[in-house]
């Protein structure tokens, strides 16, 4: 079982940046690939980004890709989002999810994948 616990969200103008975290608790965290998600209001739950067990590889939807990175920190449990250049169709709740049955070098964007979520943190970009 993990628990997963973000932090990091906030208002913020359009151009800024904000680095969200993700608390994990559990041993096998490092055996888990870890994803980001986004629900924008009114609108479905959306792949973010996501990186491997390994750390090798890392995937990003096209949206973000360029602006936003994914780092994990396997020593304290935590998992990171980096989020540059914000732009207000960036605002939404972010979660991050932990998938257990990827490969070292894995990882897939689908949610269905992932087996467990964080609660949450919103962020808002002004325009």
């Amino acid at each position: 079982q993990v628990q997963l616990v973000e932090s990091g969200g906030g208002l913020v103008q359009a151009g800024g940046s904000l680095r969200l975290s993700c608390a994990a608790s559990g041993r096998t965290f490092s055996s888990y690939a870890m994803g980001w998600f986004r629900q924008p209001p009114g609108k479905a739950r959306e792949f973010v980004g996501a990186i491997s067990s390994s750390a090798y590889s890392t995937y990003y939807a096209d949206s973000v890709k360029g602006r936003f990175t994914i780092s994990r920190d396997v020593a304290k449990n935590m998992v990171y989002l980096q989020m540059n250049s914000l732009k207000p169709e960036d605002t939404a709740v972010y979660f991050c999810a932990a998938d257990p049955k990827r490969r070292p070098d894995e990882v897939l964007s689908g949610a269905s994948h992932y087996d467990y979520w964080g609660q949450g943190t919103q962020v808002t970009v002004s325009s």
